[in-house]
């Protein structure tokens, strides 16, 4: 493997072609693409051996792979090699790091990783700041999500749905369904409307507290804001009301399902099928 590397960039220079870091990045890619990173890597202590300095270019894209491929120590350990050796990290290269942290549990290290980058100079934009409010919501660190989603909002961020509905099924999930339901329905006085998603949210939160009858009554709302439902959400009405023992109405539903044009897919199918037989009741009768 040594060798592929060293006579393809020998054939170069014998051609009067001296590599520089672009030529070096692409074979990096390259290799990083097709997930050959003993190959990358030879590359990279290659370019090195030739006097050609690796870019933030190279370093963020096999940062990139090695996080893809859950190697954390090795993208950790090149983060930490970069700023003993120049390049200075872009909000990518934070971004890949912090977002494979929180995927692997690492909440506080991720958390440091992004006051390092701010104590480096770099302005999170909005979709740093999406990464780390997911990140916070999805390992239940729902406080500091919130302090972050205000922060968001006093820094002049322009927000659009996105973050309010990582922040409303950050709340629906830890329980807390009374702020979920006030920050859903400050949605218009911020100029936002709901998405599917925000109300397929809501929907199936408001059914595992055992309101079915409020989470129907959002569902019937949806036109309102010119958003219709679609088979998620009516498959996750029909799971509510099928778990809160409200067959009548899980059967009703299904049937007004099909006939708005929707094909209910096989997890609806069995799914009601199965609720129908452990009840033991033919409601379809």
């Amino acid at each position: 493997m040594v060798s592929e590397a060293e006579n393809f960039v020998d054939a170069m220079i014998k051609q009067g072609i001296e590599p520089n870091v672009v030529m070096y990045n692409t074979l990096v890619n390259g290799h990083c693409l097709r997930n050959e990173m003993d190959k990358a890597r030879i590359v990279f202590n290659l370019m090195i051996e030739k006097g050609c300095a690796p870019d933030i270019v190279t370093y963020s894209t096999m940062i990139n792979r090695y996080c893809k491929d859950k190697r954390l120590d090795e993208a950790m350990e090149l983060f930490h090699e970069i700023s003993q050796k120049g390049p200075i990290p872009d909000t990518v290269t934070y971004c890949t790091l912090m977002q494979s942290l929180f995927q692997l549990g690492k909440v506080s290290t991720a958390c440091e990783l992004f006051r390092k980058m701010l104590a480096s100079g770099q302005v999170p934009d909005i979709a740093t700041c999406l990464i780390l409010l997911d990140g916070l919501c999805k390992t239940g660190h729902i406080e500091e999500a919130l302090r972050l989603f205000q922060a968001m909002r006093n820094s002049g961020l322009e927000l659009d749905i996105v973050p309010y509905n990582i922040l409303i099924d950050g709340l629906c999930k830890v329980g807390h369904i009374e702020f979920a339901k006030e920050l859903f329905h400050q949605l218009s006085d911020n100029g936002l409307k709901p998405s599917v998603y925000t109300y397929c949210i809501m929907i199936n939160r408001l059914c595992k507290e055992g309101l079915p009858d409020e989470a129907y009554r959002l569902l019937g709302s949806m036109g309102d804001n010119d958003c219709l439902p679609n088979s998620c959400c009516y498959n996750v009405m029909i799971r509510g009301f099928l778990r809160n023992s409200y067959t009548s109405k899980a059967t009703q539903l299904l049937t007004e399902m099909v006939g708005k044009g929707f094909s209910a897919d096989i997890f609806t199918a069995t799914l009601f099928m199965d609720l129908i037989i452990y009840s033991n009741k033919s409601i379809l009768l």
